[in-house]
């Protein structure tokens, strides 16, 4: 209990200090809000520059501005958007079950295809299929998601015609899920190495180990021994990778959302940032933290659960 009250303490502090950078990187922005908001430079009178400066909080002080917004974001009140001149709070919750649903097909995806390309290679260590598996999964995360969700794009929906071009589509869980395989297999592949070459590593280790050796001594199975010493003694590694990973993927969806046209957090930004609409800029940014530090820290409270031999050391610190 005492670590997990660590652990929420800890989340706390950076989550405050993260949304002050957060806010504060609008005032290191090039141009005044105002001009944005009042558009027509006709308009730019010093009563109307000064009702907008007043009616968006602008004419107070940094820490008040800061105050009132971070208040506000606990109600999950982020103010109004720029553009749309809608809740932020409304313009969020329409586009954060497209990322959701994004990120949690690439999760499968990647755990799937990272562990099991991991296992082949540590299994097969120091043959040709430990070497193709290394050198495609690196050459794989070499590549920049746009320029791969692209050739995707091209190969598979163009060409091919097997998936559609852009958007998530209608009609149900199984449509969506049909327009999401393109994006969510560009935003796997370019995760997949660093997933199997931990998972690869970690069983390699394992390989070695005593108990390994006196399971072998008994005339258990290679499989057996594969899955019930070696890989079972690997997932604490593996599971704590593997969350990293999913919770950069978050921000991974900048790309491939505007790649594939989907309108999620990620498409969102891009566009809030082309048009300087700050409120939902750090609207999105503070959930993309607030969504990574969840994940990390809800992996490293199972983790204890889920490997005693965690468990143990957090105990005697």
């Amino acid at each position: 209990m005492p670590h997990a009250i660590r652990k929420l303490a800890g989340m706390l502090v950076t989550l405050v200090i993260a949304s002050f950078i957060i806010f504060a990187a609008m005032f290191a922005a090039p141009g005044d809000p105002v001009t944005f908001l009042i558009g027509n430079p006709e308009n730019m009178t010093p009563e109307r520059i000064a009702s907008v400066r007043a009616q968006y909080h602008l004419d107070q002080p940094m820490l008040a501005q800061y105050w009132h917004w971070a208040s506000g974001a606990l109600t999950g009140n982020f103010g109004e958007s720029f553009k749309y001149h809608q809740p932020v709070a409304d313009i969020m919750a329409a586009r954060i079950p497209t990322t959701l649903s994004l990120v949690a097909y690439a999760a499968v995806l990647l755990v799937i295809f990272g562990i099991g390309l991991g296992v082949v290679a540590a299994v097969r260590r120091r043959t040709a299929v430990d070497s193709l598996i290394v050198s495609g999964t690196t050459l794989a995360a070499s590549i920049p998601s746009f320029v791969l969700g692209i050739a995707l794009v091209a190969l598979f929906s163009v060409q091919l015609r097997w998936f559609p071009v852009a958007g998530i589509g209608s009609g149900g869980v199984w449509a969506q899920l049909y327009h999401l395989t393109l994006p969510a297999l560009t935003l796997a592949i370019t995760a997949l190495a660093i997933v199997s070459r931990v998972t690869r590593q970690t069983m390699i280790e394992q390989f070695t180990s005593e108990h390994v050796e006196a399971a072998r001594a008994t005339g258990l199975r290679e499989r057996f021994i594969v899955r019930d010493h070696v890989l079972r003694n690997a997932w604490g590694p593996i599971i704590t990778m593997v969350a990293l990973v999913i919770a950069s993927m978050i921000a991974g969806t900048v790309a491939v959302e505007t790649v594939f046209g989907l309108s999620g957090v990620g498409s969102l930004l891009v566009d809030a940032i082309n048009t300087h609409d700050f409120p939902v800029v750090q609207a999105v940014l503070l959930f993309m933290v607030v969504a990574y530090m969840i994940v990390t820290t809800v992996v490293d409270l199972l983790l204890p659960v889920l490997d005693p031999r965690i468990s143990a050391k957090v105990a005697t610190r």
